[in-house]
């Protein structure tokens, strides 16, 4: 499965531009990390643009992602990936063992936090994002109160890296597809 099949999946059953952006967020994010780790980048990216690939058709924890599975197996999606997909939420139960599953999962909830704090920036956009403006939005449970924080630092913790670090990696993996975010902003012209 490449990019370009996993996302004519994605067009076919997401049709909410937001969720499109969220599976577009997680996919430079699991780009990124893939070059840092020295793994297979396009799978990865696949595994990210397809992990909520079923969200509207199966908008319920006890249905998503999981009664998925078949269409990604019919669709000729990888076990390998597939099995990432069902990996990627903690109530299907099924274990992240490798890697890439990890990622996925650390992956996944910090991008939005990221996204929701861009939006109320003065730029609404990536290119002036710091880490320090994440962590002060952090403390704020009542901010982007639909992010799983305790996910975010269960991700992190399983991949082995810094919280603060991981959220640095997103950004600037988000960051270099931040126009197809809509997310990228105009640098303030100097006055």
């Amino acid at each position: 499965m490449n990019r370009a099949e996993a996302y004519n999946i994605v067009t076919e059953y997401v049709k909410n531009p937001s969720l499109i952006k969220h599976m577009l967020a997680v996919e430079a994010a699991m780009r990124f990390y893939a070059r840092k780790f020295g793994e297979d980048e396009e799978k990865w990216a696949v595994a990210g643009l397809l992990h909520d690939f079923d969200w509207e058709i199966h908008p319920t924890m006890e249905e998503h992602p999981q009664a998925g599975e078949p269409i990604l197996r019919e669709k000729g999606v990888s076990e390998e990936i597939i099995h990432a997909v069902l990996s990627h939420a903690n109530h299907t139960g099924v274990p992240r063992e490798s890697l890439m599953e990890k990622t996925l999962f650390a992956c996944d909830e910090v991008t939005g936090l990221i996204t929701a704090v861009a939006l109320v920036r003065p730029s609404k956009a990536l290119y002036d994002l710091k880490v320090k403006s994440v962590k002060k939005k952090w403390k704020d449970k009542s901010f982007a109160a639909g992010a799983n924080r305790e996910e975010m630092e269960q991700g992190a913790e399983e991949l082995g890296i810094d919280l603060w670090e991981h959220v640095g990696n997103v950004i600037q993996a988000m960051n270099a597809i931040a126009g197809d975010l809509d997310l990228a902003g105009s640098p303030e012209k100097e006055q």
